[in-house]
């Protein structure tokens, strides 16, 4: 760390605590509000396009508090002392934008420090390692004055700080042009689920002509117009529904036994398409001792309460606890389609369910349950496969978007200690 330094933030910037609330008073200046959220959710970064609230000051609040760019603005408060001082950087001029409470406004010197380089120190580990440590509170932690101003932090010289800077602000690029991807290709799912499953497909995979256009193509359903050839079903008519049990949790011969057991561990798992592990594991005998079931691959799981309505395909045998519901699919109904039948339904789920403490669907709901399905399981097999192509396509943005992040904060723990130098031209 050669030419580097170490120096506290107080230093290098002036440091205001907001106390700029979202009232409006008539007799008070009309102004723009840097929220909480603004800060905290949009990735390090306030900009112009961002939907500033309509809020007032004073005079005097307008102008101290007033937010320009290069400012950078932290959260200093939070419901968690490992979540606090999140950082973003100004980086557009925004007239009439005055930071809000709960948030502290940081602006560097720009002699000293580039206010880019600041806000990524301000987000390295060891500054939230520091902030964590001194935030005070019982139900809502904050950070003192002096604690955000006493801040370490690691100084490199001018040119150096520039370079790595850029470095940064390229992967943020990266990453958020990703994001952007993957939030339009989920809508583009989320768009072409609903006319799959209310238009169907044609023997060459394109959507049939919409009802508007052929109404001739469709016939009226107990669950509204669907293409002829297709009907609505009750579930239980062309799939095999199962539910879960647990074993005997105070017999240790039931379990550890290498048989797969979806549990309400794993609801994080039903997050992607297909589910291949489990947090834990049952045995024989706890299969032959109690009214769990053991599947085989390829049956299509939802969950009823935790994660209500998350779904996806197991890839093994694996029997499932009592908080999931399970349908192994056969000649009348492919498995891809009812998955993705589901998925284009959670939101019905989530409304269904009951309860205060942890909201559940009943079985007896289930046992009712219909779908609107294509007589020929081949246009089912295709409507899949359609849904699945563009999941992959999805997948593979969201592992770019993985390991671009990985990458940042590899850089992040090397460039900002000098660990790896960096070469200005």
């Amino acid at each position: 760390m050669s030419k580097w330094s170490e120096t506290r933030l107080k230093d290098v910037a002036e440091i205001r605590f907001s106390n700029v609330d979202k009232k409006v008073n008539s007799v008070e200046v009309p102004v723009r509000l840097c929220n909480y959220m603004d800060v905290y959710s949009n990735g390090g970064y306030v900009t112009a396009e961002l939907p500033f609230m309509e809020a007032s000051a004073t005079s005097a609040e307008a102008e101290r508090f007033s937010v320009r760019m290069g400012d950078v603005i932290i959260t200093k408060d939070s419901e968690t002392p490992d979540d606090i001082g999140i950082p973003a950087v100004v980086v557009d001029d925004i007239p009439g934008l005055v930071c809000g409470y709960h948030l502290a406004l940081i602006r560097p010197n720009r002699e000293k420090i580039d206010p880019l380089y600041l806000a990524k120190q301000l987000g390295s580990k060891p500054t939230a390692i520091y902030f964590s440590k001194l935030a005070n509170g019982s139900t809502r932690y904050g950070l003192s004055s002096s604690s955000i101003a006493l801040t370490a932090i690691p100084l490199a010289p001018m040119p150096q700080q520039q370079r790595i800077a850029e470095i940064l602000l390229t992967v943020d690029e990266a990453i958020e042009q990703t994001e952007a991807l993957i939030a339009k290709q989920q809508q583009i799912k989320a768009g072409l689920m609903h006319d799959l499953f209310t238009r169907g497909v044609t023997p060459d995979g394109q959507l049939r002509p919409a009802r508007a256009e052929a109404p001739h193509l469709y016939k009226e359903s107990p669950l509204g117009w669907i293409p002829n050839g297709w009907k609505t079903e009750l579930l239980d008519d062309i799939a095999l529904r199962g539910s879960g049990h647990t074993p005997n949790r105070n017999q240790p011969a039931f379990w550890n036994g290498g048989i797969k057991w979806l549990s309400l561990a794993d609801s994080w798992r039903l997050d992607r398409l297909y589910v291949s592990d489990t947090d834990k594991e049952i045995s024989g005998l706890g299969i032959a001792n109690s009214s769990a079931v053991l599947h085989p691959p390829g049956i299509v799981v939802l969950s009823r309460d935790a994660g209500i309505g998350k779904s996806a395909i197991t890839t093994c045998s694996m029997a499932v606890s009592q908080h999931f519901m399970c349908w192994r699919c056969g000649p009348k109904l492919d498995n891809h389609f009812l998955y993705y039948w589901l998925q284009d339904h959670k939101r019905e789920f989530e409304n269904i369910a009951t309860g205060t403490t942890i909201p559940t669907i009943g079985l007896r709901y289930f046992k009712r349950y219909r779908i609107n399905v294509p007589d020929d399981i081949d246009e089912q097999k295709l409507i899949g496969e359609v849904l699945l192509s563009l999941d992959k396509t999805i997948f593979a943005e969201e592992n770019q978007l993985a390991k671009l992040r990985a990458q940042k904060q590899g850089l992040m723990q090397d460039l900002l200690t000098g660990r790896v130098a960096v070469k200005v031209s």
